[in-house]
């Protein structure tokens, strides 16, 4: 009987350190918070910088899993008549076109078109855009951005830049500069006067903002077709580009419904004809190349 007793306690000893066992290596509940949840798991995480200490890993990491656009070399400058032109001709292509848009961003029906024509043919181009309209429009200056363009300044209100005083200017300029950068985290280096309107001092103020000062080589004249005494405006605009088309040509356009409408047809008459399409950012922005 005494030895029955005593498999049994410790039959009974094992049973309990097995169950001893058991639950020390089983998980803890989670104890609920103040508002009766359960706590917050992301608290008994290690911060970054813990992290970073824990692995050893530094920002680097990051920077080569996310690398930054590649800088585009400079091939290309403008020269007086404002044609774009190879800074070696013996090395970049000579017959190109810089493509530019001016007074927007206005409306999703007329830039969407645009932007998608210009994604089509693979053509990057400079939005020369006006202050009041970014303001307007902030979320269509953020998807011309977006989609890889150049935003120009066109001044705050589209005046008349070439009479008015320095502070007048200087105020039309930098407010745009403002704004854009805000928006994009880019500031404009490409400066567009409204109506072709300048003067030295406007010259001087854009030239205080490091801004390249151009007007066009090659006007569309889209912007002259407000009326109905035309029946085809975007065969008008394919023509009046193509009668003044040169190696280098400036091209003047406009954020309109009947640019956006024949701006595939023009790309494509181009390419037909064997020119290409300067990517802004490959224009040197220094004015002693001119």
């Amino acid at each position: 009987m005494k030895r029955w007793m005593i498999v049994l306690s410790a039959s009974t000893l094992a049973l309990a350190l097995a169950s001893c066992a058991s639950r020390a290596a089983a998980p803890p509940e989670a104890s609920p918070s103040i508002s009766g949840r359960p706590a917050d798991v992301s608290e008994a995480l290690p911060s970054p910088s813990e992290q970073k200490e824990a692995t050893g890993s530094d920002e680097t990491e990051t920077a080569s899993a996310n690398p930054a656009p590649a800088e585009v070399p400079k091939r290309y400058k403008m020269n007086k008549n404002y044609d774009i032109v190879p800074i070696d001709p013996q090395k970049t292509e000579r017959k190109v076109v810089l493509l530019t848009f001016d007074d927007g961003p206005k409306s999703a029906d007329t830039l969407d078109p645009i932007l998608d024509s210009l994604d089509k043919h693979k053509a990057k181009a400079i939005f020369f855009v006006n202050g009041f309209r970014v303001q307007e429009n902030p979320e269509l200056l953020k998807e011309i951005d977006k989609r890889g363009h150049a935003i120009g300044n066109h001044s705050w209100d589209h005046i008349k830049l070439g009479k008015e005083k320095p502070e007048v200017v200087r105020k039309q300029i930098g407010r745009v500069q403002e704004a854009v950068q805000n928006l994009t985290g880019k500031a404009p280096v490409f400066f567009r006067p409204p109506h072709a309107s300048g003067s030295d001092v406007t010259r001087a103020v854009a030239k205080e903002y490091g801004l390249l000062y151009m007007t066009w080589s090659n006007g569309s004249l889209d912007w002259e077709m407000t009326g109905d005494d035309i029946k085809d405006k975007p065969q008008a605009i394919i023509d009046n580009v193509l009668s003044q088309l040169h190696a280098g040509s400036n091209i003047l356009m406009h954020e309109l419904p009947w640019t956006a409408e024949g701006l595939d047809r023009l790309l494509t008459e181009l390419e037909k004809k064997g020119y290409g399409f300067v990517d802004p950012a490959a224009i040197e922005l220094d004015e002693a190349g001119n």
